[in-house]
């Protein structure tokens, strides 16, 4: 007699396999509802699982964002670090703002909602959660404001304020060109990349190349 093939929630998917599934369904659940709306009915609805395995494979709730959270965090933060390694960059390299934007991109890619697990504005404050996202929130700001820095130096102006002023305006401009990508799934990490390019060299044209005054 043969065996009847099985279904989601059977014991016949290996855990490993399991586990992929639900941290799969649960950034897509934490990425588009955020920590405090999402549901681990949902997310165990979407593997096919019952809650009751979410708890024994990950804990609660907060825990099952955190192996979230890990992922996108590395992720994201190592592709900062790759795009701002001068020696690493073939020549000749875009501008080190092009190739972060590029490197977040490639690492969102497949899962563009995973940048809202890591910037996730509803977290318990106080938690592991809340604590975890902080960490990688306070390095990519590191990595920011030392790259901030090197712009401005490269433009003439070392005034410490500037270079504060301009992390702040780069923090929400990726966060705002991630959300317009998310809304347009048919572009690409390439397409989003060369579109930066064009927008930052119509900025530059719109200002004339002004040069910093005192």
């Amino acid at each position: 007699m043969a065996t009847p093939r099985s279904k989601a929630g059977t014991k016949g998917v290996p855990r490993r396999d399991r586990e992929q599934q639900i941290l799969t369904a649960a950034t897509e659940e934490f990425g588009t509802r955020g920590y405090a709306a999402a549901s681990l009915a949902a997310v165990a609805a979407r593997v096919g699982v019952t809650k009751t395995l979410l708890h024994q494979y990950f804990g609660t709730k907060e825990d099952l964002y955190v192996a979230c959270l890990t992922p996108v965090g590395d992720r994201l933060l190592q592709a900062v670090r790759t795009a701002m390694d001068e020696t690493a960059a073939r020549t000749p390299a875009p501008p080190t703002p092009l190739r972060v934007l590029g490197g977040i991109f490639t690492a969102l890619d497949g899962q563009r909602e995973a940048w809202f697990v890591l910037y996730d504005t509803t977290l318990p404050p106080g938690g592991e959660a809340a604590r975890r996202a902080a960490g990688y929130w306070s390095a990519i700001d590191a990595l920011a404001a030392e790259g901030t820095a090197d712009l401005l130096r490269a433009a003439g102006t070392t005034d410490p304020l500037d270079a504060d002023a301009l992390k702040y305006v780069w923090r929400d401009l990726v966060a705002t060109l991630v959300r317009w990508w998310v809304k347009h799934p048919d572009q690409s990490p390439e397409a989003m990349t060369h579109r930066c390019a064009r927008l930052f060299a119509a900025a530059a044209a719109v200002t004339g190349g002004a040069r910093p005054t005192a």
